[in-house]
């Protein structure tokens, strides 16, 4: 029943088989046992369904593509049996002649390998070629590695073919300071020496393009060398890396891409698998393939064959369509070839690769690229590149991120340092602790690594360097040491210490944003303190300035007197009042040289001078006093503070220019590279000094270039980082920096190339910085711990405004000391004499008057005292007070103008009349200190006080109140004083007289102050 009813369809189906027009198509393989015939057959069949106006016979011959002539033949037989296209071959550099033979005659040449970028279109006008364009795809790898971010990295390749397709990676970074290494497989199976070397190499990024069966061989032999660690890169630009069995290459922590044309898991591609499967079924052949493992050849040829039915059928000429009659001799073209071939340039279909698109030469002008990270889950892709949208990420930046920190969450990572203060030191057990793991150390590096890793939930070991150095390259091993050499190695994750970030060592590691800044700048000894002197108020001016000065001095108060005699201006009327008979001038030698001592002291002087000639001296010598006060004020300061004598050097260039004092530098430090790569003039001629300096003047650590400076009592300076240098004058405050910064750099946290974690750690350095926890950092282990801030006195001395101690200005007090020391002696030699003269004038004993001198200056509440005139005295003034027990006299000091005055008036007096005058009015003052009180009623005889001798107060004939106001100074002849003196040496006063008498002592005394 189900035959009766299918056999009219099956009828209709072989009639309309049979009805079809049938074209041949060829294609040369090189062996019957391509799998890309499987393709090739499957194709055909599925286009033959397909279309139902045509039928293409599939013609397969097999032949050596290396062998021209046997290649020209087998397309001519082709061509002989009216294939209307030939297809392939696919490997063989004969490809060119099969062009060229389809060229001639027209006929459409499809292949599906690449080809190289020869550009000779002339002899290829009827080539349509389905792999990508050499030159795209070049462009294509080059802008997937540039995404990379990779600083140098190493090719390898294995035969002319691939290097071309990596062309345009040879042209990214720049020579001279990233350079490839580029590096052509051995045809050996064995390539672990070249792997080696390249292990050695600083390159953790490797370029391998190759064939796909030493693709596996390559990556299995780099595994057993341990070059799959987490932090190398392998990108393998192979179209058909998707097809191999990695096996244990799929678990390796190495990060491993490649690319590829199709998506595997896109409808067109299972189905054509599909197709494979089914088709050698019928053929009772086994084949199997998943479609992640479909190789892109074969993806290629399929598409080739479909886009060449599908053409046919859309040009509509299937009625004219005619097989080929043509011979490779007679060279006549099929004159329906050349309209086919630029059909198909013209058409743009989505096929299994993809879209496709063909240029004017018929080479494929648009693909995909699809970039894919192996991982233990397979192919994972990360990205898209096609000719017109460049790199296009499929995965955002939060997936990303997860997956690095799902990653870090499950990290422990080595950190490779040194032991050196304050970035690493060991911790000091308190009493029955044990410290093990990274509870040994504490210092900045510690503190900074914790707070990462706070930060992003990850772990760390600390572990020292073996040879405890920072790294630096050896150029006759080609080697690194120290922390740099434990990342190269594979030995630690991260590099953290005060380890500088240079040109040389970017060069073999990673660094991170830097986490401080600092400079090179010279470690020096504080100089002496020199010792005290008290007289250092005197330094301002040397001694010369200070012989000139006092020379001046004299000479000006010479002057002053000299002048002052011979000017007219200078000699005064005594009395203001009265026509003068007599002038006086008071410019003595003592007054010149006081009003030349107080104008160079700054205090002025009570008297001045008159004459145009003594004012213009005094206004010089103003002038004079005036620029020396103030140039010894400005820099009395600076010597009464400057308690250290100046350093020797201040600069490097100092350094430079002297060869007394040593200087050197840490041995294989970043400093001592800087001096010895250093184009400046200066620092060619210090390396030059230390590299000859003998004995040695480098140093193996830090604290060994300290502890020399120390010991070398300013002979020796260390050139470091200032980081160290501020550590170290923080604590030994012996030491001081001398300059600024020689160069600038920065310290960063170093790890090996590649390194995936380097975003996030980065990140966090950055983080760390804005919320000032850095600053913070650097104020604890500086300023704070292990005796951080001892020196914060010294530095306080150095402040711009310094105390001044006893020691800097006891000389001043010392001067002051002595000066009043001269002044009580003075004063007690001017009380003896004043006793002695009393005594005598009095005719007392020297105890009696001593006494009594004594006891009244002991009465500190008495400010006033009476005037007695002595025996010697013209005229006598005697007062008594029956209430006091004391007699008194006026004060015997006048000032100098109220002596001289005096001295004038005496020698002056010569009027006859007016002597008389005075003397019968001092007469009227005795009688009324008459003697007939009686002795016991009168009070103990006290010592007066004797008036100046050339003065006598005239108050007999003047009422009190005048005598106030109006006092009368005259000077008697020397006959007068002598007879006053005998005359009123025995009289008393009376009560009743005796405000009188205390009232003319008071006045007496005033007269004597202030005339």
């Amino acid at each position: 029943m189900i035959i009766k009813y299918y056999a009219p369809f099956c009828w209709l189906l072989l009639h309309w088989a049979a009805a079809r027009e049938k074209f041949n198509v060829g294609i040369i393989f090189t062996s019957d046992k391509d799998e890309a015939e499987i393709a090739f057959r499957t194709a055909v069949d599925r286009a033959n369904i397909l279309e139902r106006n045509i039928e293409l016979v599939p013609v397969v011959l097999y032949a050596n593509t290396e062998d021209s002539f046997i290649m020209e033949k087998t397309v001519c037989e082709l061509i002989s049996q009216g294939c209307i296209a030939i297809f392939g071959p696919s490997t063989g550099s004969s490809s060119d002649i099969v062009a060229s033979i389809c060229h001639t005659l027209d006929i459409p040449h499809i292949v599906y390998d690449w080809l190289p970028d020869n550009r000779q279109y002339e002899h290829t006008s009827m080539t349509l070629n389905m792999h990508p364009d050499n030159l795209l795809l070049a462009s294509g790898f080059a802008e997937i590695v540039q995404s990379f971010g990779w600083r140098s990295f190493t090719i390898v390749y294995e035969s002319e073919r691939e290097l071309q397709q990596l062309q345009d990676i040879l042209q990214i970074g720049d020579p001279s300071s990233n350079p490839t290494t580029v590096r052509q497989l051995s045809p050996d199976d064995d390539h672990r020496p070249f792997l080696k070397e390249i292990k050695l190499s600083t390159d953790n990024c490797l370029i391998l393009h190759c064939s796909p069966e030493n693709v596996l061989k390559v990556l299995e032999q780099a595994h057993e060398l341990k070059m799959l660690g987490e932090y190398q890169s392998v990108f393998i630009p192979l179209l058909d890396t998707h097809t191999l069995e990695l096996g244990d290459i799929m678990n390796v922590e190495a990060n491993i891409t490649t690319v590829r044309l199709m998506d595997p898991t896109d409808y067109h591609i299972r189905n054509i698998v599909h197709d494979w499967e089914e088709h050698e079924k019928r053929e009772e052949r086994y084949y199997k393939v998943l479609p992640t493992q479909v190789k892109t050849q074969m993806i290629l040829l399929n598409d080739a064959v479909w886009l060449f039915s599908k053409g046919l059928s859309e040009l509509q000429i299937l009625d004219e369509l005619s097989a080929p009659e043509i011979e490779c001799k007679r060279k006549k073209p099929w004159q329906h070839g050349r309209r086919i071939i630029e059909f198909m340039k013209a058409r743009s279909e989505e096929i299994g690769t993809g879209r496709v698109d063909f240029n004017e030469y018929g080479q494929r002008s648009f693909f995909t690229l699809r970039f894919m990270e192996i991982d233990a889950g397979g192919f994972l892709d990360l990205a898209t590149w096609d000719p017109v949208n460049g790199l296009d990420r499929l995965n955002d930046d939060e997936e990303s991120e997860k997956r690095v920190g799902q990653k870090l969450s499950n990290k422990t990572f080595i950190v490779s340092s040194r032991i050196g203060a304050p970035f690493l030191t060991l911790r000091e057990p308190e009493e029955g602790e044990i410290l093990q793991g990274n509870a040994r150390y504490e210092g900045y590096s510690i503190d900074l690594i914790d707070n990462i890793a706070r930060m992003l939930n990850f772990k760390y070991e600390f572990r020292m360097s073996p040879d405890g150095k920072y790294g630096s390259y050896n150029k006759v091993t080609q080697t690194w040491d120290g922390i740099v050499k434990q990342l190269l190695d594979g030995n630690a994750d991260l590099g953290i210490c005060d380890l500088t970030m240079t040109s040389s060592r970017r060069q073999a590691v990673d660094f991170t944003p830097p986490f401080m800044n600092l400079g090179i700048s010279i470690l020096f000894s504080k100089p002496p303190i020199p010792p005290t002197d008290l007289f250092s108020f005197l330094s301002p001016f040397s001694l010369d300035v200070w012989i000139y000065m006092g020379s001046a001095y004299l000479f000006i108060s010479l002057l002053l007197f000299a002048l002052a005699r011979m000017a007219p201006d200078d000699w005064e009327n005594p009395h203001p009042c009265k026509e003068p008979e007599e002038v006086e001038n008071i410019w003595f030698l003592s007054n010149t040289m006081w009003l030349s001592i107080g104008s160079l002291m700054g205090q002025g002087c009570d008297i001045l001078p008159k004459a145009a000639s003594t004012r213009l001296v005094t206004g010089m010598w103003w002038f004079f006093a005036l620029m020396m006060l103030n140039s010894y004020t400005a820099n009395l300061a600076a010597f009464l503070t400057n308690s250290r004598q100046a350093s020797s050097i201040n600069s490097a260039e100092d350094l430079a220019a002297q060869t007394k004092i040593k200087y050197g530098a840490l041995q294989g430090g970043s400093t001592m590279g800087f001096f010895r790569d250093s184009n400046f003039s200066i620092y060619q001629k210090m390396w030059t000094a230390m590299e000859s300096a003998q004995p040695s003047v480098f140093t193996k650590t830090n604290d060994e270039g300290v502890e020399r400076v120390q010991k070398g009592k300013n002979m020796y300076a260390f050139l470091m980082e200032s980081t160290t240098l501020e550590y170290n004058v923080e604590r030994k405050c012996d030491l001081m920096q001398i300059g600024g910064w020689l160069d600038y750099k920065s310290y960063g946290i170093a790890m090996p190339f590649n390194s995936p974690y380097r975003k996030q750690i980065s990140g966090a350095v950055l983080k760390l910085g804005e919320l000032g926890v850095l600053a913070e950092l650097k104020r604890k282990w500086w300023k704070e711990m292990h005796g951080g801030g001892s020196c914060k006195g010294d530095d306080e001395g150095n402040a711009d405004t310094p105390e001044l101690g006893l020691e800097n200005v006891g000389g001043v007090f010392l001067v002051l000391g002595l000066g009043l020391m001269s002044a009580m002696v003075l004063g007690c030699t001017e009380f003896f004499w004043n006793v002695k003269s009393v005594a005598i004038e009095e005719k007392i004993s020297l105890k009696e008057a001593l006494k009594a001198e004594v006891m009244f200056a002991l009465r500190i509440w008495i400010t006033t005292k009476p005037v007695h005139t002595s025996v010697g005295s013209s005229s006598s003034s005697s007062s008594s007070s029956s209430g006091s027990s004391s007699k008194s006299k006026a004060s015997k000091s006048h000032s100098t103008r109220s002596k001289h005055s005096s001295k004038s008036l005496g020698l002056s007096s010569k009027d006859h009349d007016a002597d008389s005058s005075v003397h019968s009015k001092l007469k009227k003052i005795g009688s009324m200190f008459s003697l007939k009180s009686q002795k016991a009623n009168s009070p103990p005889l006290e010592i007066g006080w004797k008036l100046d001798k050339s003065t006598q107060m005239s108050v007999a004939s003047t009422p009190r109140d005048e005598v106030e106001e109006e006092p009368v100074v005259e000077e008697e002849r020397p006959a007068e004083r002598r007879h006053h003196h005998h005359h009123h040496h025995h009289h008393h006063h009376h009560r009743q007289h005796q405000q009188q008498d205390q009232l003319m002592g008071q006045r007496a005394s005033k007269l004597s102050n202030g005339v």
